[in-house]
């Protein structure tokens, strides 16, 4: 049998706008919300002070922890041939799709509502 906490109807709880999973969001008490048990550097914090984001569940804000980590050594690609597939794209029917990371890397939202946007941008579809 599965345990799975599932909140009260009391408890606040939020969707992660990131993932969509259902979490505990405490905004006015920091110190008992849930996310405050994840730890995140200073990197971390000014990254998500960026994103559209207001609050994240556990699982993704130890995911940006990672991305950050693996982003601190690296450099924006400028040329061509800088990029590595895998890494900063992917192919997908013939076009190149930007990573999470490449995104990272970029320093900011171009607005375009790209797949992989760390920052939390969603493009309004058109009616």
């Amino acid at each position: 049998m599965l345990n799975v906490a599932i909140p009260s109807l009391t408890t606040p709880t939020k969707k992660c706008p990131k993932c969509a999973s259902l979490f505990v969001c405490q905004p006015n008490d920091v110190s008992n919300c849930s996310c405050s048990t994840v730890a995140i550097s200073e990197a971390t914090r000014i990254f998500l002070t960026k994103t559209k984001y207001d609050c994240l569940c556990n699982s993704c804000l130890e995911h940006f922890e990672s991305l950050i980590q693996t982003a601190q050594p690296l450099q924006f690609p400028t040329q061509k041939e800088a990029f590595v597939e895998g890494l900063h794209y992917y192919y997908e029917n013939g076009f190149w799709v930007f990573t999470e990371l490449y995104h990272l890397l970029r320093g900011h939202c171009c607005g375009s509502g790209c797949r992989h946007c760390t920052y939390g941008f969603k493009k309004l579809k058109a009616e």
